[in-house]
């Protein structure tokens, strides 16, 4: 009888240890899946997963009291045959039953199909939740409360790994082990930041935007337009920040054309000609707004471009739909865009020669490298940032595992820069 009473607990014991494994290790991703398809031991699986510390907290005592049952079943059944050596057998065997049929086999069985065994088990489980919950909540409030006495604060809401950095983790370890292409893991990746980086980040400086005067004769302007590589340009007045509307290059040649009469244009009319009747309103959007909001907006608004300002108003940048585009599947070229690749190439000592303005995150993203970006956006910011100066041609720092030297330099800018890896 007393045997029987053993086997049947050390039953419970594997069950729940294969619960706990099978739970803990099922991929919610692939639960959700199998909810939606109407699996309902997956939607059970789902919803007592959702807190873990109450799903462990009840499985752990579960196995804690069946396992020690057990185990004072055996040591009274073995010290009534060997007298007082049975407490010694009966460590020796409880162990070794506990250790094999208790805890390694079915774990190892959980850990293989955790999704299958999360499912089957999700009904008894939630049950055995639902009768320890109160248990659990005392054993809770005091564990918090003996954390609390040595200064460590615990958020009852938080989860171990944020969504964010598992997913992370899982790309960067596919992507070691060969099973996820480094292009495919920079464009996950770049889609999961977008919500952890501002427009600041990546747009276009203020001192590289190609503006337009409005004070120009229309001949001027149009000339600029034609000229230009791009198709959408600011107009300003009397100050280049002063910004009164954006043209599309479109826009302006549709206006002309209907000015024409037998393939002609009257000179009055073309004189006369205001550009600001064909331009859209100025869209400002501050410099703190994160890459997701503003690719949000982009869509509902149905427009590519911003200018960026900063807390006082003034003018900082601007930003396109494109270049939000290119944080997540790289760089988008056209016919009209200058050649991207050089702003790094590759020299013969196994050092790269890089545009002091090309950022961080596109060097990184290129090379596989680490170098932070939390104090610059730019490669040319970090350097003056370690360094502490605006420094000379010629000099060189080392810092974060690389050796940086100072190639070519514009007035106060570093315009390129020599990279090697140490």
């Amino acid at each position: 009888m007393t045997a029987g009473a053993i086997m049947v607990l050390l039953v419970l014991s594997a069950f729940f240890s294969g619960s706990e494994t099978a739970l803990t290790a099922a991929s919610r991703g692939k639960l959700r899946t199998a909810a939606d398809k109407g699996n309902r031991g997956a939607e059970k699986a789902l919803r007592i997963t959702e807190d873990n510390e109450r799903l462990i907290g009840s499985v752990l005592l579960g196995n804690n009291v069946v396992n020690i049952l057990a185990t004072s079943l055996a040591t009274a059944l073995l010290t009534k045959l060997f007298g007082q050596n049975g407490v010694a057998f009966a460590t020796l065997i409880m162990t070794l039953l506990v250790l094999i049929f208790a805890e390694v086999l079915p774990k190892t069985y959980a850990i293989t199909n955790p999704e299958k065994v999360a499912s089957s088990v999700a009904s008894p489980i939630a049950m055995i939740v639902l009768v320890f919950s109160p248990i659990v909540g005392a054993v809770r409030v005091l564990v918090r409360g003996v954390l609390f006495l040595f200064g460590v604060r615990t958020d009852p809401d938080s989860q171990i790994l944020a969504v964010h950095e598992e997913i992370a983790g899982a790309l960067h370890l596919g992507h070691s082990e060969g099973i996820v292409e480094k292009e495919d893991r920079d464009r996950i990746l770049g889609a999961l930041d977008l919500n952890e980086r501002m427009v600041e980040e990546i747009m276009l400086h203020r001192s590289s935007i190609e503006v337009i005067d409005i004070n120009q004769p229309i001949q001027d302007i149009l000339a600029q337009c034609l000229q230009s590589n791009f198709t959408r340009l600011p107009l300003y007045r009397d100050d280049p920040e002063n910004i009164v509307g954006v043209v599309h290059a479109k826009d302006l040649l549709r206006a002309l054309h209907k000015l024409m009469d037998h393939g002609t244009i009257d000179p009055k009319s073309y004189a006369d000609f205001d550009i600001l009747t064909v331009a859209m309103q100025p869209y400002f959007i501050p410099e703190t707004t994160t890459l997701g909001d503003q690719m949000r907006e982009f869509l509902h608004r149905k427009t590519h471009f911003a200018l960026v300002v900063d807390e006082y108003g003034s003018l900082e940048g601007l930003i396109t739909l494109e270049d939000i585009l290119e944080e997540i599947v790289g760089e988008i070229a056209d016919e009209f865009d200058l050649d991207e690749t050089a702003q790094f190439e590759e020299t013969s000592d196994g050092a790269f020669l890089v545009e002091g303005g090309m950022t961080i995150r596109d060097l990184n993203r290129a090379h596989d490298w680490n170098l932070p970006d939390d104090e610059a956006n730019t490669i040319a910011g970090l350097v003056i940032h370690e360094a502490q100066m605006i420094p000379v041609e010629g000099q060189v720092f080392s810092f974060h595992g690389f050796r940086f030297e100072v190639v070519e330099k514009d007035e106060n800018r570093i315009a390129s820069l020599k990279i090697h890896p140490l």
